[in-house]
């Protein structure tokens, strides 16, 4: 028989907290965590606001000698896992430390550390590049030191796919367990890519919004005004385990992760196709043995963007019989902005909370709905509702498509 998949922990830095409790009372306050960027001077930029973590101190989690050899986006990744892993009580030991893996993600890695370096080689020659350069920077490194750090020596892996990484993290870690290849496994994502480059080549897109007189009005999914994405750094970390294997040792289960979907539009670098989107919720569901009637929730991809937003509304649409048959749908990034290759991650957690506390999250901006996105988007104020299965929704640039249907479990 398959193996069933179950999460017992959660960890989470995001620009609602640092922990999840805080990133629960944001939802539950319907507030933003977007404010002006402090991390650099960006007065010349024609954005100059974001979802920065706010009061984040990395030697609260790690040796001070360990946070100067790595990148910030590592910092995020073990702060978050050690929430996930204290909450779980999962005890990493001789007797099963193989048995743990590692599936921890990345969309773009270490590019403060990149860009630092680059003006140390500039101005100083090669001379004096740092020798932590290239381990500081490299995508797989949060997973490297996930691993490291916890003693958990099952598979690792580290999963790029833009913004579609740390979803297709959770999905390919469930799938390791369902195949008998690991008892657990910590899964999630971390991103830190708020430097002069980053926002500079995402504006050079025209990708982010630049209401800069509003901050927190600015990541407002399927409003008519909307004109871009909020950027969003943090890290987000589950502990998916063996049903059995969590069973055992007592665990308390949170969630059973019960459907996974993934495909890609091969249509274009950066568009959303309703096609490619549509197929991946179909997958998701059909995996899960779901029926679309049975889905009282979806944590939508929806980074705010004009083009973006209507196509998931189509394919939510056509994937669930119509406007009137769609189950409730909201952003948290209208929240916290877009976290890159750690939304999945962090989404996949807001869902989770949400079925727990019977709340969903609202999308907060929404003062003027587009006529295109014609769903309930639960504007501005969560709403009560009781939630037994939940779906969260990633894509990211290169056409890749992830969808993750999560079930209240029952034993």
């Amino acid at each position: 028989m398959e193996r069933r998949v179950v999460v017992t922990g959660m960890g989470v830095v995001s620009p609602l907290g640092l922990d999840v409790p805080s990133l629960w009372q944001g939802i539950v306050e319907a507030r933003s965590g977007i404010g002006p960027i402090t991390l650099f001077d960006a007065a010349s930029f024609d954005t100059r606001f974001a979802g920065e973590v706010w009061g984040f101190d990395p030697t609260n989690y790690m040796d001070r000698k360990e946070v100067r050899r790595t990148d910030r986006f590592v910092h995020f990744a073990i702060a978050a896992v050690q929430e996930a892993l204290r909450t779980s009580e999962l005890s990493i030991t001789d007797a099963n430390r193989d048995e743990i893996g590692v599936y921890f993600a990345s969309g773009i890695g270490g590019i403060a550390t990149l860009t630092e370096q680059i003006d140390v080689l500039r101005a100083r020659g090669p001379g004096r590049i740092s020798p932590f350069l290239i381990p500081a920077m490299i995508t797989n490194l949060a997973a490297g030191h996930v691993s490291i750090l916890s003693g958990a020596r099952g598979p690792s892996i580290c999963t790029t796919s833009a913004c579609a990484s740390s979803a297709h993290a959770i999905g390919e870690a469930a799938e390791t367990i369902r195949r008998g290849w690991a008892q657990a496994i910590i899964v999630g994502g971390a991103e830190a890519a708020m430097t002069q480059i980053g926002i500079a080549g995402f504006n050079a897109m025209r990708a982010l919004s630049t209401r800069n007189d509003s901050p927190q009005t600015a990541s407002r999914p399927f409003d008519v005004s909307r004109d871009g994405f909020v950027m969003g750094e943090g890290g987000a970390a589950l502990i998916l385990e063996d049903l059995e294997h969590a069973q055992a040792r007592g665990a308390h289960i949170l969630a059973e992760l019960v459907g996974y979907g993934a495909s890609s539009d091969a249509v274009h670098i950066t568009s959303v196709d309703e096609g490619g989107v549509a197929r991946a919720l179909r997958l998701a569901l059909k995996r899960g043995g779901v029926r679309p009637e049975e889905v009282n929730y979806i944590n939508a991809h929806a980074t705010s963007t004009p083009a973006g937003d209507p196509v998931e509304t189509a394919a939510i649409r056509t994937v669930f019989g119509g406007r009137e048959s769609a189950p409730p749908v909201s952003s948290s990034k209208s929240q916290f902005g877009h976290l890159l290759g750690a939304a999945g991650a962090i989404e996949s957690i807001v869902s989770i909370l949400a079925m727990q506390h019977s709340l969903l999250p609202a999308t907060i901006n929404l003062s003027d709905p587009d006529p295109a996105c014609d769903l309930d988007y639960v504007p501005n104020t969560p709403r009560p509702a009781e939630l037994n299965v939940v779906m969260s929704n990633s894509f990211g640039f290169g056409g890749h498509n992830v969808s993750l249907v999560f079930r209240r479990f029952v034993a």
